[in-house]
């Protein structure tokens, strides 16, 4: 079995309701477009955040999902001039015998905007 990243991404406000309300969006899309990725098959995830986003970790909000023997990571994202500001981004680990070809990305918001090629929130 090889394990496979997911990637995703979402934009909110820089709150701490919107951060979290916006990861659960981002994570429940990511579980519909690969219908399955099961928690218990998750290796790791890891969260970054731009540093406008600072007032929570966007783990709790997977946490909250129940996503409680996942191992989750939370760091900021390299803040470089004209990047794409308040996003969220996630790399799921994905323990699966599916290849990388058939692995969904989801950005969705302004997130859309990284990399176009690679989304497929449905």
């Amino acid at each position: 079995m090889a394990v496979r990243g997911i990637r995703g991404a979402i934009t909110c406000q820089a709150d701490e309701d919107s951060i979290l309300a916006a990861t659960r969006e981002l994570l429940t899309a990511m579980l519909k477009a690969n219908p399955s990725l099961q928690t218990a098959d998750m290796a790791s995830v890891w969260f970054t955040v731009t540093s406008d986003l600072q007032l929570v970790h966007p783990a709790k909000a997977a946490r909250e999902m129940g996503w409680n023997e996942v191992p989750l990571m939370c760091s900021m994202e390299i803040d470089v001039p004209g990047s794409l500001p308040q996003c969220v981004r996630v790399l799921i680990h994905w323990n699966t015998d599916l290849p990388q070809s058939a692995v969904k990305h989801v950005y969705l918001r302004d997130a859309v905007k990284l990399r176009p090629d690679l989304s497929h929130a449905d």
